[in-house]
């Protein structure tokens, strides 16, 4: 069974920097891409970050400049680092790897909260 697991969301001042991490189990993810999402309040989930297997990454234009996505293959994990947060990158952030067939493997999400 595939689990991915998130952690390093939390409450953060404007300005800030948060590290976000998504540990995949049950599967190889060395050959997937892989993304972060995030749905804040009212709105519908959108792709902030993907990066392939081949190392090459995209960003959505709201978020490029200040996060990062990486990836460690020999530990099955992903991460996103998030710097210069805004009120406005508060969301529901999920961990997604992507498969050929179908919507691909989520994690349950972790809540970043970006507010003085």
């Amino acid at each position: 069974q595939v689990q991915l697991v998130e952690s390093g969301g939390g409450l953060v001042q404007p300005g800030g920097s948060l590290r976000l991490s998504c540990a995949a189990s049950g599967m190889n993810v060395r050959l997937n891409n892989m993304g972060w999402h995030r749905q804040g309040p009212g709105n519908q989930r959108e792709l902030v970050a993907r990066i392939r297997s081949s190392g090459t990454s995209n960003y959505a234009d709201s978020v490029k400049g200040r996060f990062t996505i990486s990836r460690d293959n020999a530990k099955n994990t992903v991460y996103l680092q998030m710097n210069s947060l805004k009120p406005e990158d508060t969301a529901v952030y999920y961990c997604n790897v992507e498969t050929l067939i179908g919507d691909g493997y989520w994690g349950q999400g972790t809540q970043v909260t970006v507010s003085s």
